[in-house]
C-alpha cells in the first residue's frame, strides 16, 4: 500500500484552527490527511514539538533538517523518499499518490449506522 508522511515545523496543533487566526493551508491538509486516513491509506503526520523521535529517526529528514535549517519543514515523503520540501502537497498531488480525483478527496468518508427502532 502507498504510504504518505509529513513532517511539520513545531506548531501547536495540525489543524490551523488554533491561535488568533485560522491558516486554511493547514486546515486544507488536515482535512486531506482526515479522509485519507478515514478511507483507509496510510497517511501519517508527525509535529516536530510533539513527536520529535520521528524526526531523530528519519536519517532523511535529519540530515535534510542540519543542511538545511528547520525553513525546509514541511518535507513530505512518498513511498519513503522526499517529494516536497517547505510547502504541503497540494490537493492534485494527493488525488495522483492515492489514485483519487480531487472530488474523492473531498468527499466525507461514509459511515454506516445501524438503527433498529424496536430498540427505542
Amino acid at each position: 500500500m502507498k504510504k504518505v508522511e509529513i513532517f511539520d515545523p513545531a506548531m501547536c496543533c495540525s489543524t490551523g484552527v488554533c491561535g488568533p487566526s485560522v491558516d486554511p493551508e493547514l486546515t486544507r491538509v488536515a482535512s486531506a490527511v482526515y479522509s485519507l486516513s478515514q478511507k483507509g491509506y496510510e497517511i501519517e503526520r508527525y509535529n516536530l514539538a510533539n513527536d520529535p523521535g520521528a524526526f531523530a529517526d528519519n536519517q532523511m529528514i535529519n540530515q535534510l533538517l542540519h543542511e538545511k535549517g528547520p525553513d525546509v519543514l514541511p518535507i513530505t515523503l512518498f513511498e519513503g523518499e522526499v517529494v516536497k520540501e517547505g510547502t504541503y502537497p497540494s490537493t492534485e498531488e494527493f488525488s495522483a499518490w492515492f489514485n483519487l480525483s480531487k472530488e474523492e478527496l473531498k468527499q466525507k468518508p461514509k459511515k454506516r449506522l445501524s438503527i433498529s427502532l424496536n430498540q427505542l
